[in-house]
């Protein structure tokens, strides 16, 4: 393929191949660039062009392969924008010493058990000695009674004489 006959292809086929990469869904801009440097590296490699009449088919693969190309080497960043955000009360982490601290004595070893020693329903029943349903109800009745004391703020008067501000320390685990 001569110079002048290479210089009319591009005439013909440059918009051809822009409309092409846009018809893939690639943004005008990056079409038209991609398709100028498809049609500069056709020329470059015009030698190992077999059909002539074919020279604009083979422009528009190199034109996707350039874009693929171009995707492949841009590297992609991601913006974080800083919001302020006002900090919101986080529920699971309310202190569980205060809560074992504002239950009642008899609850104390069956919360310390299940929420501290992660102890199930069953474990618990059998070192206590009475059935799973009977440790889920009491379990049920207490964190109740902890939520009601919390929402009221009143803890029990033996708690807050016996502890006087010092953190309840965990028993070990029977």
């Amino acid at each position: 393929m001569t110079r002048e006959e290479y210089g009319h292809a591009y005439e013909r086929g440059f918009e051809q191949t822009t409309r092409l990469l846009c018809s893939k869904g690639v943004p005008f801009d990056s079409a038209h660039d991609a398709a100028q440097a498809a049609w500069a590296k056709g020329w470059e490699f015009i030698e190992q062009l077999r059909d002539p009449g074919l020279v604009t088919t083979w422009v528009n693969s190199i034109a996707l392969n350039v874009y693929r190309s171009s995707l492949r080497r841009k590297t992609q960043f991601l913006t974080i924008w800083d919001i302020p955000v006002t900090p919101q009360v986080n529920l699971a982490a309310i202190d569980l010493a205060r809560m074992i601290e504002i239950s009642r004595p008899k609850d104390r070893g069956l919360l310390t058990q299940y929420f501290v020693y992660g102890l199930d329903s069953t474990e618990i029943a059998q070192r206590i000695g009475c059935t799973a349903t009977a440790v889920r109800l009491r379990l049920m009745r207490a964190r109740r009674a902890v939520l009601d004391r919390m929402s009221k703020r009143r803890p029990l008067p033996a708690v807050t004489d016996i502890c006087k501000g010092k953190r309840f320390a965990f028993p070990a685990c029977p």
